[in-house]
């Protein structure tokens, strides 16, 4: 190995250390806790070495953000054949549920965590999230023109109400609310099929105005857009 590739591999190394000492603190602390410092000391770094990899604590939560974006991977690519229009949908915002389960971290710090910044800020490194939205609204549109879901439901609210379920349950797992015995995905299962068996009853939904942001590219919850 060369020294300029023993350099770059040296560099990516602490950049890791980096980036999992702050996902680290910013899911134990809280994002708005952290400093840069803090991130610092726990790599047994200086700050100025921190900040020759990251120019602030925010690029440090957008890097972590990308990562968990590709960590999702594509929902709907996993459910895209052999089976109805209906069951692929099912099985994109199942997939979603699973994230919470194998990535803890991330998806409390993209999905619970008020004090992140929005990635609005850094609209053109996110277009992986808008391309998912539109995959999962395509999904969505599928279901109503192959008449599983009725004509009057609009894609992007029904994607929030079906995501808005799953990201509830999976944050009462994540914070040890539910109930003695009570099984998180037996629930998930629950609420997905109660919310799509709405959808499909045609049932007037309140949420008149379509959205133009969701989970999948701003991780804000409904409680931190208020």
């Amino acid at each position: 190995m060369g020294i300029k590739e023993r350099q770059e591999r040296d560099r990516e190394a602490v950049r890791r250390s980096i980036l999992d000492a702050a996902r680290d603190l910013f899911v134990t602390e809280g994002f708005q806790h952290v400093s840069i410092r803090k991130i610092a000391e726990r790599i047994e770094y200086s700050p100025a070495a921190i900040y020759s990899y990251f120019p602030s604590k925010d690029d440090i939560f957008y890097a972590l953000a990308e990562e968990g974006f590709r960590l999702l991977g594509d929902p709907a690519g996993a459910s895209a054949h052999g089976r109805t229009p209906l069951d692929r949908v099912r099985a994109i915002f199942w997939r979603i549920y699973e994230f919470s389960r194998e990535q803890p971290q991330y998806f409390a710090l993209m999905f619970m965590e008020r004090s992140v910044p929005r990635i609005s800020r850094e609209y053109e490194r996110f277009a992986v999230a808008r391309t998912r939205k539109q995959q999962v609204t395509a999904a969505i549109q599928a279901c109503i023109d192959s008449g599983d879901l009725p004509r009057s439901v609009k894609p992007l609210v029904a994607l929030r109400v079906l995501m808005a379920g799953l990201l509830g349950i999976a944050a009462m797992r994540l914070s040890e609310r539910l109930a003695p015995g009570e099984n998180a995905d037996d629930l998930a299962a629950d609420a997905l099929d109660v919310a799509i068996a709405g959808l499909r009853s045609g049932v007037a939904l309140r949420s008149a105005a379509e959205a133009t942001a969701c989970p999948l590219d701003d991780p804000m919850t409904t409680e931190q857009a208020s």
